[in-house]
């Protein structure tokens, strides 16, 4: 199957062409300016230990849990805490849940996840 084309990345008057939205290098800067703004305490919750509880999850729960419930097969990439750490949630297996990017993304943007 045919790859799409690469596009501009989109940093103004950037010249490399990406797969994704930014090139390799103004994706560092977007990633290192997100983490500055990343509260301290975030920083801690999602280390190793977090890891380890994910990739065992998602090993169990290999199919997005949302499309299972529209009678779709999708396969999980994240896990998503149900109850948000921030709001008192932790990380036991009732509180996550598998899901594809696409649900992931969904839920987070109706909950103001990262981008409030």
């Amino acid at each position: 199957m045919p790859l799409k084309p690469k596009r501009p990345c989109s940093i103004n008057g950037c010249p490399e062409l990406t797969n994704g939205r930014y090139c390799e290098k103004h994706q560092k800067e977007i990633d290192r300016q997100y983490n500055k703004e990343r509260q301290p305490l975030m920083k801690r919750r999602y280390g190793r230990a977090w890891k380890r509880i994910r990739d065992r999850y998602i090993k169990a729960h290999p199919l997005c849990e949302e499309c299972l419930k529209n009678k779709k097969t999708t396969p999980a990439n994240e896990v998503h805490h149900i109850k948000p750490l921030s709001k008192g949630g932790d990380s036991s297996d009732e509180n996550l849940m598998s899901l594809c990017s696409s649900c992931h993304s969904t839920i987070t943007a109706k909950e103001g996840g990262r981008w409030g």
